[in-house]
């Protein structure tokens, strides 16, 4: 069970990431004038958004890691929390975004993204 709320807060933490990161580029587009505010602005309001990620990638963490009495060693934590950061990127890119177009490659990446996952896992 740990491991799945693990991934889940994961997920959770990873939208808020990509929104700390990359929704000013969003807010850029919906609102034109955004693109004259001070850069100090758009870091503060980032960091605002990335407290938020922190308040469920810290837990996740945590309660993830074998130290604590989860199910993941470090290296495991990190290859999964890798995964999940490429996939919800690409979904909100291609959802929220709308800029770009789900290829071929993308999907092949995808694959050895879900191959890195598997070896992290091998004994």
């Amino acid at each position: 069970m740990k491991g799945l709320y693990t991934i889940l807060l994961l997920i959770v933490s990873n939208v808020f990431m990509t929104f700390a990161w990359y929704g000013q580029l969003k807010l850029a587009e919906v609102h034109p004038a955004s693109k004259d505010w001070p850069l100090i602005l758009i870091i503060l309001m980032s960091w605002g958004v990335a407290l938020f990620e922190y308040s469920f990638m810290v837990p996740a963490n945590r309660i993830g890691a074998q130290i604590n009495g989860g199910p993941f060693n470090i290296v495991q934590l990190k290859v999964i929390q890798e995964a999940v950061s490429l996939t919800v990127f690409s979904i909100i890119v291609i959802t929220v975004f709308k800029t770009e177009t789900l290829r071929l490659n993308h999907l092949i990446s995808f694959l050895f993204i879900i191959l890195a996952v598997f070896f992290a896992f091998k004994k």
